[in-house]
């Protein structure tokens, strides 16, 4: 061990400074200390080290005389930004050559703490103290970056997003799930659109993150659902799951109840907001990933006289193949897809139109699921009555997960 002890002195020069001693080879040593400083003037009274504290240290290049600077701008910006929030983690952008010096001592031996680590931890106890609020490695409110390449510490305060996850149900037809851009311009505004942009006055996002953008002071917002419907069917039963991701909000703290009700009210019964709850970015994921199934009430146009003994020819349940359908083929991969159709429940409504009541995996297309889309879904409804079906509505009545 006196041969690494040695090396190391012989590598800086001897111009190492306390901090970086105790960092380098408190654990290697086994010193106990309530910070690195500490450490590092145990390991070198217990060694007698003969260190060059006049100069500048190699390693660090006194770095670490910053850090209450560091610390006060910090806070500066955090209360200038007026944030609120309950966690934070503090990240660090150290010159390259700083960092190759520290690389080329720290490899002398086999468990030192990086640089970047320890100043981290330092600025983030300070912060700590002065705003009480606690440091959370996994998912912090905010994220304090301090740029240590210039002369002075420069801080960049990154606030994480909020989630909130919910269902919701549309109660009327005609309003896409998302903000849908206008295609002749591109979002940018035009004749075409009356220059608002999109080709739709609302949508079940817009209509949701109004009230939540204005409650959290947001930039903005991203929409995050479990699948979609069609602009002309309904979400009905306990709704659709979704997860609203806001972005850079000042406010954290919410009474989500009120403003359940406040979305709800200035929905005007167009859109309604279930089970509103704090989550995190994971269930993102999961609402996309996790297999669901759906259940459908379709009402659906037949050609010809329909009667009972037809509707015996529907099959309660079967293996779907279906190729992507034609009216979304310019925006989805051409590919067949294999979906089931757990159970079907028909019902006549007059001499030529029919009740389907449909239980399917998700991710199968209902209208062409009854139409048959040209051939391009087997079996389909038309197939089996041997006459052409439409869709003429269709709302969703549940979905799975």
């Amino acid at each position: 061990m006196k041969e690494i002890v040695k090396e190391i002195i012989e590598s800086t020069g001897g111009a190492i400074c306390e901090r970086c001693l105790g960092r380098i080879l408190s654990r290697e040593l086994k010193v106990e200390g309530h910070d690195n400083l500490e450490r590092g003037k145990k390991i070198k009274e217990k060694l007698n080290l003969d260190l060059k504290s006049e100069n500048r240290c190699y390693i660090c290049d006194n770095i670490f005389d910053k850090i209450d600077e560091a610390a006060e701008k910090a806070e500066d910006k955090i209360n200038e930004l007026d944030i609120e929030f309950s966690t934070f983690l503090v990240g660090s952008t150290l010159p390259p050559d700083m960092l190759q010096r520290d690389k080329e001592i720290t490899s002398l031996v086999s468990k030192a703490e990086s640089i970047k680590k320890d100043i981290n931890r330092e600025i983030g106890k300070r912060l700590r103290r002065k705003l009480k609020k606690r440091v959370d490695y996994q998912n912090p409110d905010i994220v304090v970056k301090v740029n240590f390449r210039y002369k002075d510490p420069n801080v960049y305060i990154q606030i994480n997003p909020l989630y909130l996850e919910g269902r919701y149900r549309k109660l009327v037809r005609g309003i896409p799930q998302t903000k849908w851009p206008c295609k002749h311009c591109r979002g940018k505004g035009c004749p075409k659109c009356n220059f608002k942009g999109k080709m739709y006055e609302e949508s079940v996002e817009e209509i949701i993150a109004g009230p939540l953008i204005e409650a959290t002071k947001a930039r903005e917002s991203k929409f995050h659902g479990a699948g979609r419907e069609d602009i002309d069917v309904r979400m009905l039963g306990k709704g659709r799951p979704f997860v609203i991701e806001l972005k850079e909000p000042r406010r954290r703290k919410l009474d989500l109840d009120k403003i359940v009700d406040e979305i709800n009210k200035s929905a005007e019964g167009k859109v309604e907001v279930l089970f509103l709850k704090y989550t995190n970015r994971s269930r993102i994921v999961e609402l996309k990933s996790i297999k669901s199934y759906k259940v459908y009430r379709a009402i659906a146009e037949i050609e010809g006289k329909i009667k009972e003994e037809d509707l015996k020819k529907i099959e309660p349940s079967f293996i779907v193949k279906q190729r992507t359908p034609l009216r979304v083929s310019h925006r989805r991969a051409d590919k067949v897809r294999i979906r089931k159709v757990y159970d079907i429940k028909p019902k006549i409504l007059d001499e030529n139109t029919i009740e389907l009541k449909i239980k399917a995996e998700g991710g199968l297309y209902i209208k062409e699921l009854i139409s048959g889309d040209e051939g391009r879904t087997k079996p389909s409804i038309t197939e089996m009555l041997g006459k052409q079906a439409k869709c003429i509505k269709l709302d969703v009545i549940d979905i799975g997960i």
